[in-house]
């Protein structure tokens, strides 16, 4: 791991436009179409929103990145369009595969001109990377939002980017964490990380000379 604790200044942003609501409703309090900010989301209707809200983790990901380094957050759902038409995602009617890393990253490069590349990373890499200034979207269970909870049942099906490292603790925004405590910046001490960690994920670099950014 590191010697000094190195976390990068990201901007969180979660997969619900309503970040305070998150709790609410994955515990199923509320439905996603009652968002009073699905608009922002570029959605035409609640119920887009709502069924886009469940699967936008990794596009959330991406829009925390590209605040970071082009200091724009393009809405969710424009870019969830456009990662389905570069194969990041593939929709079947009303499922849903992906998102599938080897062509999101590509898309990254070439739409956003970010450094991208989807592999396999042991903990000491992600470490390595992210003390050395990239960010890194880790494929992790969702329980991840509770660190000390149950053994989760499997590891991966969700994604979060990884935004510093200390020599305890990966320092994560998860876009599908609770207000007040796994949400930005939060920190999961590196002998429970593996529990719920896939083992592998897409690192994220600054900018190049690659691909102009246009909206």
């Amino acid at each position: 791991m590191v010697d000094e604790a190195v976390v990068h200044e990201v901007p969180y942003y979660s997969q619900w436009e309503s970040a305070e609501l998150v709790r609410a409703i994955i515990d199923g309090e509320l439905n996603a179409a009652e968002d009073p900010r699905w608009g922002q989301s570029g959605a035409a209707t609640p119920e887009e929103y709502a069924w886009w809200s469940w699967r936008l983790c990794g596009v959330a990901c991406l829009r925390m990145a590209l605040d970071h380094w082009w200091g724009l957050a393009p809405a969710a759902l424009p870019l969830a369009e456009e990662c389905v038409a570069a194969g990041g995602y593939v929709r079947d009617g009303e499922s849903l595969r992906g998102l599938i890393h080897t062509p999101f990253a590509a898309y990254v490069r070439q739409r956003w001109g970010l450094a991208a590349q989807a592999r396999e990373l042991t903990l000491d890499e992600l470490a390595e990377e992210v003390a050395g200034g990239r960010l890194a979207m880790l494929s992790v269970h969702p329980s991840i939002r509770d660190p000390e909870g149950p053994e989760p049942v499997r590891r991966g099906g969700h994604l979060v980017l990884a935004v510093g490292t200390t020599n305890t603790a990966l320092v994560i925004h998860n876009p599908s964490g609770f207000p007040g405590g796994s949400q930005a910046f939060a920190h999961v001490p590196w002998r429970s990380f593996g529990r719920f960690y896939a083992g592998r994920g897409i690192v994220l670099g600054p900018p190049g000379t690659g691909a102009g950014v246009t909206l």
